[in-house]
C-alpha cells in the first residue's frame, strides 16, 4: 500500500492536493449453498471490532500470482484459503470501487456454486477465523442488526441479487 498526494490544477485555474491511497485490488466470493452463504469472521484492527464477510482477499506481496493471477483465481485461491471449499460453478458478478474519492482499490466479485468441502489453508494472521454457513433470511438480519457492516459483503450480496432478477 501507498500513500501520495497529488498537485491538481482544477477546471478554474486553481490548484489543490489530492491524498491518494493505492492498495492491491482483491476479489470477493459469494460463496452460495442449500439457499445460504459461506461467512467468515475475524477481527478486523481498522475498527477493532469482529467482523462477519464473504470470503475475500488479496495476492500475497511478491507472488506469483499477483503479477500474473486473474481475479478469477485469486476467488478460487481465496475460498480454499479461508473456507477450504472448492467451487465448481463460478460466476463473475461485477466489479466495484469502495472508496473511489481517495481509493484506487477495486473488488471483483464471483458467485460460486456446486460447492466441496475440504481443509482451508488459512495464513497465520487468520488463525482465529470463523467460518460458517448462514441462511439468507439470517444473512438478511445480520446486516440489519448490524452484525454485517463490511461494505464489500453487502455489495456483493446486492449485485448476486441484481443478477438472480434480472
Amino acid at each position: 500500500m501507498t500513500v501520495r498526494e497529488d498537485r491538481l490544477r482544477l477546471t478554474d485555474g486553481s490548484e489543490t492536493i489530492y491524498g491518494v491511497v493505492d492498495k492491491s485490488d482483491y476479489a470477493i466470493v459469494v460463496a452460495e449453498q442449500d439457499g445460504g452463504f459461506h461467512l467468515v469472521e475475524q477481527f478486523r484492527y481498522a475498527i477493532g471490532r469482529r467482523s462477519w464477510e464473504f470470503p475475500m482477499g488479496t495476492w500475497p506481496a511478491g507472488s506469483a500470482g499477483a503479477s500474473t493471477g486473474t481475479p478469477l483465481e485469486l476467488a478460487q485461491a481465496e475460498l480454499v484459503e479461508e473456507t477450504g471449499l472448492t467451487a465448481e460453478r463460478w460466476r463473475p458478478l461485477g466489479t466495484l470501487h469502495g472508496a473511489l474519492g481517495f481509493c484506487s482499490q477495486s473488488f471483483s466479485v464471483f458467485h460460486a456454486t456446486e460447492l466441496h468441502a475440504g481443509p482451508h489453508r488459512r495464513e497465520e494472521s487468520e488463525a482465529d477465523m470463523v467460518h460458517r454457513l448462514v441462511g439468507e433470511d439470517e444473512f438478511r438480519a445480520m446486516i440489519r442488526a448490524g452484525e454485517i457492516v463490511d461494505g464489500s459483503t453487502i455489495a456483493a450480496y446486492g449485485l448476486l441479487r441484481l443478477e438472480l432478477h434480472r
